[in-house]
Parts: structure tokens; C-alpha cells; sequence
């Protein structure tokens, strides 16, 4: 059986045919199932969760529906605060450390009637270190990092969603080790105010679920400004679960047009040649499709990045190492012993780097930008979610192909869409330029969806 979705399971909620309790219970069954060998979660609050999902049952008696989130469950990654639960950052020292009040992204969810169900695991200060986490599709794989219990409950069905961080990779991959959908905004639309930072010039909150329309409820929920956070974006939300509903109604009923379908770009050299052979074969595959399926034939170019793009990495590691050492420096100084070996060398790399280094790596992200925006057309881009299948536990996987836009702060979204031969899930990853966050999932839901109808892929059921 499929987890449940936000979208099936809303109007059920509104309807009164599902209770937000029974919707609850249904979550904590999956966690009693599967969570002694998956290791998702560090703190669950299953009183607390029970009483909020009580409250929102009682709200609907008295005719109080809050929206589709009301009564959904949902998980919080382990830096982001929630009132009086820890906020542990996957760190001994920080175990018993309980947050004085919601992180915004938090509060938001509150407000939305969304239940808290607890904390997932991180991997240690959201960095690369593996974590305890195992992949619900093979337990000898890993989850991907660092929002490692993120992915794994989503794919498990003990929450309808979860939020994520991302600095490199860090929502992306482990939703496509995962086989869940994953909504990483342009930087700036959610905030990061009561979140840990790694690197805040490259710090994104996002969110996992189980279908692209989840992403677009649970997004429009949790963006929009905020005046405690600086980098926070004055920009309008847009109505993106409208335009999905929207598309995908045209397109059941036969209206859509060739020329009203998405338009993509397929990124080609660098995303070619790093990506392992069955990643490789499956991308071809995909482009194949959205040619040639009976629901897509649409537009699909292949676009060569402009030269120097592969520098990218070392330059998003020169900010990311830089800013690092000015968060953890203090702390790392005093506590050594709670730092390991991925972290430990980040932050000892920031603390030598000149700002001249930083400087350099900060004019180099203009620079990319301007390129990237001026080839772009109006193409969604398009690329491997991935350098590979899942690897083994002993790392979190590459964030290679994910921290170009982690850097540039472009949205992305990625979509589970084939699987290996030895049973892993593989995903496309979808771009956009910034704040273009309605187009990005529009498209993307029409691609999940055409594949769907014309059989190119169907999701299996959990092997736990």
C-alpha cells in the first residue's frame, strides 16, 4: 500500500470521513512498522501530536477547517526549533537543548493546522557525516544526507510530509535515494529564522512528500516574508497548487495544447559525464519519453553549460567551508570532540581560507548567474536528481549535481521517476530561475503525471 498523500487525504479530512486522530494513528502504525529498522526519527512527541490531532478534530465539529493541511501530519528535520521539543542537530552536545519558541516555517505549519509529529533525523550540524538512518528500500544503502529521517519517513508513510534543509544536496539527494518528491525554493522564499545555519548565504528550508501537489500545499503554506529573518524575500506566493490542478485537468480532458506544454532543457556535458552508467541510461530514457510518449511530445533541447561551469563545486565549497567556520569556529574550538571527521575538515578548511578565496568564490556565483539566466530561454532544465544509485552507509552520497543551485539559490524540484535494476528509486531533478517556483512545479507535476498515464513508470510498494 502506497503512503497516503496530503491531496487524497485533505478533502477526506474536510468531508469528515477521516478524522485528524484516525489520520494520526494510521502515521504512528507506519512508525511502529518500520521504525525500529529504518531509525527515522530522533524525537517523537506521540502525546503532544495526539492532542493537537484531538483539538483539530474538535475545530471541525464546529465547522473550523483550516485548509488541506488541517490534521496533516508532519515531520520537522532536527535543526529546525519546535517549542519544546530539542533541537539536537544531531550532536551529544546539543541533545537535551529545547527550543524556547517555533522556528517561522514552523509556526506557519502550526497556523495551517498542520500536527507536529516530532523530529527526524540529521546528520551531524547537516553536514555530510552518515547518519543512523537507513534506506527503507535497502537497508544496507543509505538515505542520503543531511536530511536523512526527512526522506526516510516520508517514504514510509509515518508522516504525509516533512521539512528538509538544504546547503549543498542535502533535501534533493536523499528524496531521490528515497523515492519521494522533493521541493527545494528559491533562497530566501521560506525562512530560515530558528533554524541552525551551516553556511546562511546558501541555507534553504524545503520540504518531501509523496506526490508534486503535497510539495505545492505544504510550500504555499510555509513562504512569504519574514522580518526575523534578513535574507527573507518580499515576493508575492504564488497560487501554485491552482496552476497544477489546473494543468492537470486540461490535460485528463485532452485540452492541452502542444504549444501550452512545458518546454524543457536537458543539461547536458558535466551532468553526462559525472553520472554513473544506469544513471546515465536512465536520463536518456526520460528524454526519450517526453518526446515520444502519446501525452508529452513536447519540446526537449539539449543545452551545453557555458565553459567553467565545473567549477562550481570548488567555488560553492570555498562559501560554504568560509561561512561554516564563522557559525561552528567558537563552539568547534571548545567541543572538538563533538565534531566528525566531514565537519571537522569543512570547518578547519574555512578557518585558512583567505577572504580573498571568499571574495573570488562569492564573484563567481554572479557571474554564473548572468550566464546561466541568459541561456536558459524559458525552458524548465532538466537533469539527473543523482551522480548515482544510493550508495552504502558509510557516506551520504554527492551533492554534485544539486550544489549548482544551492549556490545560485535557484528552486528545485525533484521527481521519482525509474528505478535500477537491483530495485533503488532514480529521479529527475527540475530547475528553474528564481521565485519561479509555480512554472517549476506546474511542470513537473505534468511530467509525473504523463508518465503515469502512459505507463513509463509506476511506483512499488516498500520491500520492509
Amino acid at each position: 500500500m502506497e503512503p497516503l498523500t496530503i491531496t487524497a487525504a485533505a478533502p477526506l479530512v474536510c468531508a469528515g470521513t477521516l478524522s485528524p486522530v484516525d489520520l494520526l494513528d494510521q502515521c504512528l502504525a507506519r512508525v511502529d512498522r518500520y521504525e525500529a529498522r529504518v531509525r527515522a526519527w530522533v524525537h517523537l512527541d506521540r502525546d503532544r501530536a495526539r492532542k493537537e490531532a484531538r483539538d483539530l478534530t474538535d475545530e471541525l465539529a464546529r465547522g473550523h477547517y483550516r485548509g488541506p493541511l488541517h490534521g496533516i501530519p508532519i515531520g520537522i528535520k532536527d535543526i529546525i526549533d519546535v517549542y519544546d521539543m530539542p533541537t539536537g542537530c544531531g550532536s551529544k552536545l546539543w541533545a537535551n537543548s529545547y527550543a524556547r519558541r517555533d522556528a517561522t516555517v514552523v509556526e506557519r505549519l502550526h497556523r495551517a493546522g498542520a500536527i507536529i509529529m516530532g523530529k527526524t533525523v540529521t546528520t551531524p550540524y547537516a553536514f555530510m557525516d552518515p547518519p543512523v538512518t537507513r534506506n527503507p528500500w535497502n537497508l544496507d544503502r543509505t538515505p542520503g544526507g543531511s536530511s536523512s529521517g526527512s526522506a526516510a519517513a516520508v517514504a514510509c508513510g509515518m508522516c504525509l510530509a516533512a521539512l528538509g534543509t538544504q546547503t549543498g544536496g542535502s533535501i534533493t539527494r536523499p528524496a531521490s535515494y528515497c523515492g519521494v518528491y522533493s521541493l527545494k525554493p528559491t533562497y530566501g522564499r521560506v525562512s530560515v529564522n530558528g533554524v541552525l545555519p551551516l553556511a546562511p548565504s546558501l541555507d534553504h528550508v524545503g520540504v518531501m512528500a509523496n506526490c508534486v501537489r503535497d510539495l505545492a500545499v505544504v510550500f504555499q503554506a510555509m513562504a512569504g516574508h519574514d522580518h526575523l529573518d534578513s535574507r527573507s524575500k518580499r515576493a508575492a506566493i504564488p497560487e501554485c497548487v491552482g496552476a497544477i490542478d489546473k494543468m492537470i485537468g486540461r490535460l485528463e480532458r485532452g485540452e492541452l495544447e502542444e504549444r501550452s506544454r512545458p518546454r524543457f532543457g536537458f543539461l547536458g556535458d558535466f551532468f553526462e559525464e559525472q553520472a554513473a552508467p544506469e544513471i546515465q541510461k536512465f536520463a536518456s530514457r526520460c528524454e526519450r519519453d517526453l518526446r515520444t510518449l502519446a501525452h508529452a511530445r513536447t519540446s526537449v533541447k539539449k543545452h551545453a553549460l557555458f565553459p567553467g561551469f565545473a567549477d562550481v563545486t570548488r567555488n560553492h565549497r570555498i562559501k560554504m567551508a568560509v561561512e561554516a567556520a564563522r557559525v561552528h569556529g567558537e563552539r568547534f574550538r571548545r567541543h572538538p570532540e563533538d565534531y566528525p571527521p566531514k565537519i571537522t575538515a569543512l570547518v578547519e578548511e574555512g578557518l585558512i581560507l583567505s577572504a580573498a578565496e571568499y571574495y573570488e568564490a562569492d564573484c563567481f556565483e554572479v557571474s554564473l548567474y548572468e550566464n546561466f539566466h541568459t541561456g536558459a530561454g524559458i525552458e524548465i532544465q532538466l537533469s539527473p536528481a543523482t551522480t548515482d544509485l544510493a550508495p552504502d552507509p558509510t557516506t551520504t552520497g554527492s551533492p554534485l549535481f544539486n550544489s549548482p543551485w544551492s549556490y545560485l539559490g535557484f528552486p528545485t524540484v525533484s521527481v521519482p521517476l525509474g528505478w535500477s535494476q537491483d530495485g533503488m528509486p532514480m529521479a529527475l531533478q527540475f530547475i528553474s530561475g528564481a521565485l519561479d517556483e509555480e512554472h517549476l512545479l506546474e511542470s513537473a507535476a505534468w511530467v509525473d503525471h504523463v508518465f503515469r498515464l502512459d505507463g513509463a513508470y509506476q511506483p512499488r510498494a516498500l520491500p520492509l
